[in-house]
């Protein structure tokens, strides 16, 4: 097993963890997304609810949250870990440099650009997963002769408030930058490296950074605009 842990030391190793956790937490993300387009039927929230009631209630649901947790988790610690190697690598800095020439904005900012996710996360996991797996904090609603939290109310109260819709946007943003440059990098990483693939990859990369942020973006501003009306 030595030879396992010197791979998850080295920096490939770590890369490597770190490209295979970005894919599975962006599979998390576009099954979110695509639950939370449930929120613009006008049902008055019943089908969200009743999918709320089912992800909570279904133990398997459960189990996958544990390993997302953890992914996240692992995503976070290699992510620091190979941005502290990167600068232990290069203690001292050009003389001249022209980052703009060999790598983007977003490549050259990821850490900044996780920072701003991860207070987004905190901000997001005590709004609505605290209140919804943890305190229970909710109000109650009665679909089909099941009693459920009303998961949809929460959701609705909080995306009236402007201030609240802006730092949502602002978290998409960062988002949508983060699965542009990890997308197409998590790719390379696995080895998918042939220069007539590339380009594919990272056309994909940008739809998905486009898409996604998108997809979640509708939801705040819809009941904003709604409120507003």
């Amino acid at each position: 097993m030595s030879w396992l842990k010197g791979f998850f030391n080295s920096s490939i190793g770590r890369k490597f963890i770190m490209a295979l956790t970005g894919l599975f937490l962006f599979l998390f993300l576009t099954e979110h997304m695509l639950a939370n387009l449930l929120l613009l039927l006008p049902d008055n929230g019943i089908l969200y609810n009743q999918y709320s009631h089912f992800m909570v209630n279904f133990p398997l649901i459960r189990i996958v949250e544990f390993l997302l947790f953890g992914s996240l988790i692992f995503h976070i610690i290699y992510a620091l870990v190979l941005t502290y190697r990167n600068r232990q690598a290069r203690p001292i800095q050009y003389a001249v440099r022209k980052p703009g020439e060999n790598s983007s904005w977003v490549s050259r900012n990821m850490g900044f650009l996780g920072v701003i996710l991860f207070i987004f996360l905190a901000i997001h996991l005590t709004g609505f997963f605290a209140k919804a797996r943890i305190t229970h904090d909710l109000g109650m609603v009665t679909i089909n002769g099941v009693e459920m939290h009303d998961v949809y109310s929460l959701v609705k109260a909080k995306f009236e408030i402007w201030w609240f819709d802006l730092i949502y946007i602002i978290g998409f943003m960062a988002l949508g930058a983060h699965l542009w440059h990890g997308f197409y990098s998590s790719f390379r990483t696995l080895g998918l490296r042939h220069p007539q693939y590339l380009p594919l990859f990272k056309g994909i990369g940008i739809f998905i950074a486009v898409i996604i942020p998108l997809g979640f973006a509708i939801v705040p501003i819809y009941f904003l605009i709604n409120s507003l009306s």
